[in-house]
């Protein structure tokens, strides 16, 4: 997901440094709100929020880490490499809503590290 949101639709470095941005400030920002509302507030429905808001927040520290990853020179291009971008975009627009499901993209993470690592002990 965080390749072809860094690409786009061309690939601009520009492009690049805005979504890895967008992923560190959304680590930050919504985390910390978060927190905040979990420790001052009393009301079960804004505490409901700030769960909700740590949880959806922590999505982006995958994607912020792949992101750091990806703009080392011609990385980005490597991992693209023989990927349709158009196709992968149009599927992007939903696959993006997972960042909405607090954790997610975290349990998402774990589980593909896990996957590759059983790949690699079980490999002749």
């Amino acid at each position: 997901m965080a390749a072809i949101d860094m690409y786009g639709s061309r690939g601009t470095t520009r492009r690049r440094r805005i979504i890895l941005a967008e992923f560190l400030v959304g680590v930050v920002v919504m985390v910390t709100w978060g927190i905040w509302l979990l420790s001052s507030s009393s009301g079960l429905g804004t505490r409901a929020i700030g769960l909700w808001l740590t949880g959806a927040g922590l999505n982006y520290a995958p994607l912020s880490i792949y992101a750091i990853a990806l703009m080392r020179r011609g990385a980005l291009s490597a991992e693209l490499a023989g990927t349709d971008t158009d196709r992968e975009l149009r599927r992007y627009a939903v696959l993006q809503l997972w960042v909405f499901v607090p954790l997610s993209l975290v349990v998402f993470t774990i589980r593909d590290a896990l996957a590759r690592r059983r790949a690699r002990t079980t490999a002749p």
